[in-house]
């Protein structure tokens, strides 16, 4: 099975968790599963930014990034996350490299619009799948940067990199690399109901239920549209949202009893 893993910044912040996460991704590999991750950093490009005294904004949940904030985006996800996480993986026996979508081309953005302008923010419209099909072809497990030039025609600044929210950016990637699964690992143990139970399944119908009620609210609400985002373009594939603790969290996540696996709204 040919799985794309997604995971956020806050899971790669301290060595231990980083460590736990690239052994159950070694674990995956060695069971048979081909792997390509991709990450997220937020957090660890916040601390920067405050350090080097730039302003924060932000709308609708993405960060507004301007030609400095884009630099140091670039440098933080492409640099720092990156490697680490790829020295994590290294050090669990996974060969691995690091790329960003200007490495062999392997995606660009249109610049993302909004009712305010988010400069050096884009979303994914094209992807080439060479680089990461050689990698995989070689053996080794592809970590993901969601840094990305801008797609030739599109209209903006193109001498910066693109910043580019991971979770927005798992589903066409996942469909382009024709993944089998998308696993988006977190700090949840997956969707939880009313009651504070985990739900098994999650139909874009239910969903819009949950929300409606107030049920799925905060930081799970993006977390599930990017998930329902996923399911429409993963078509036929798994799609969960999963807890990324413990040693065997990738296969754990392959399991019906844990996380929450979206469906279609005509699933039986």
């Amino acid at each position: 099975m040919r799985i794309l893993v997604k995971i956020g910044g806050a899971q790669l912040e301290e060595a231990a968790p980083r460590a736990a996460l690239a052994r159950s991704l070694a674990r995956a590999k060695a069971a048979g599963h081909e792997l390509v991750v991709v990450h997220g950093g937020g957090n660890q490009i916040r601390e920067v930014v405050r350090e080097l005294g730039l302003e924060e904004r932000y709308h609708a949940g993405l960060r507004v990034t301007d030609a400095r904030t884009a630099d140091v985006v670039t440098m933080v996800l492409a640099g720092l996350v990156n490697k680490e996480l790829v020295l994590a993986l290294e050090t669990a026996g996974v060969s691995a490299a690091g790329i960003s979508g200007a490495d062999g081309g392997s995606f660009s953005v249109a610049k993302t619009t909004a009712a305010v302008d988010l400069g050096y923010v884009g979303t994914v419209v094209r992807v080439n799948r060479a680089l990461v099909e050689t990698l995989l072809e070689g053996a080794f497990t592809p970590v993901i940067a969601t840094v990305a030039p801008l797609a030739d025609g599109e209209a903006g600044a193109s001498d910066h990199l693109y910043n580019v929210n991971a979770d927005m950016a798992a589903g066409p990637l996942a469909r382009t690399f024709e993944c089998d699964a998308l696993l988006f690992l977190t700090d949840v143990p997956g969707v939880l109901d009313g009651a504070k139970q985990r739900l098994a399944t999650l139909s874009p119908a239910r969903a819009a239920r949950l929300r409606a009620d107030g049920v799925i609210t905060g930081g799970m609400l993006p977390k599930v549209e990017m998930a329902l985002a996923a399911l429409r373009e993963l078509e036929g594939g798994l799609v969960k949202i999963a807890p990324a603790a413990g040693d065997d969290a990738v296969l754990q996540a392959l399991q019906p009893d844990i996380g929450t696996r979206f469906v279609p709204d005509d699933a039986r």
